[in-house]
């Protein structure tokens, strides 16, 4: 059974059909990359992942159980995937460590002394153990994305969604963040990336899918798909991508 399966996905705002049908398997400790054009579908496709959106029609499986049943309290779910956005989103007039353990006092009562010694922790293994004091200001774009990917982890979810958390880096910066979710993927995290980062989708992905117009129009191995796509408009888009 996949961690995460998703079966006739479909959204809409008003007129527009963002996803249009979307089947996806994502297994235990698997990294899909989402790949396409702007407008695509991806963030979209994620954001209902997370319930943040809800679906229109279809279901999405979390060990086997839908999470997208109508009428069912999105709170536990969105406490067992994580989400992180291009817009790291950080308090300004906090720092980074109590942005990060924000969410795990407010919703699950820890004290800070409890989660000093996980939340430490969290932030040598992202190389920020001395950018913890430091408010949002005093970091670069870079150490901003990594604290939000600590945020989400401090929550000990079982999956996490990322969506395009390098497009608002400078190329200097991007390199740290993706080496993070490298290091989340030989932890074993599950892992959706929406990216416009074709190397690291070539690289670190188990599989990458490519979606064009609201529908995943060609999925596969990145060996594979990146060599040999099999779509005209698969082929069309890499070739733009990958000049």
């Amino acid at each position: 059974m996949a961690k995460l399966e998703l079966r006739g996905v479909e959204k809409s705002f008003g007129a527009n059909r963002v996803c249009r049908g979307i089947d996806l398997d994502v297994g235990e400790g698997e990294l899909v990359c989402l790949i396409g054009a702007s407008g695509s579908g991806k963030s979209t496709l994620l954001r209902c992942i997370n319930l943040l959106e809800p679906i229109d029609e279809g279901e999405i499986f979390l060990d086997g159980v839908d999470i997208a049943e109508p009428g069912l309290d999105p709170e536990p779910i969105r406490r067992r995937i994580g989400i992180v956005f291009q817009a790291y989103n950080l308090f300004p007039h906090m720092t980074a460590e109590e942005n990060v353990m924000l969410a795990p006092r407010r919703v699950h009562g820890h004290s800070r002394e409890e989660l000093r010694p996980r939340v430490t922790a969290l932030f040598e293994r992202f190389g920020l153990a001395d950018r913890m004091g430091h408010y949002p200001d005093q970091l670069s774009g870079g150490q901003q994305q990594r604290v939000a990917v600590v945020r989400a982890l401090a929550m000990r979810p079982e999956v996490m969604l990322l969506d395009e958390v390098t497009s608002a880096l400078d190329p200097m910066l991007v390199g740290e963040v993706l080496d993070a979710l490298k290091a989340l993927k030989a932890d074993g995290m599950t892992m959706v990336v929406a990216t416009h980062e074709m190397s690291f989708a070539r690289e670190a992905a188990d599989k990458v899918c490519f979606l064009s117009d609201g529908l995943i129009v060609e999925e596969g191995p990145p060996e594979t798909l990146f060599t040999d796509p099999k779509e005209s408009e698969t082929r069309s888009f890499l070739a733009r991508s990958l000049k």
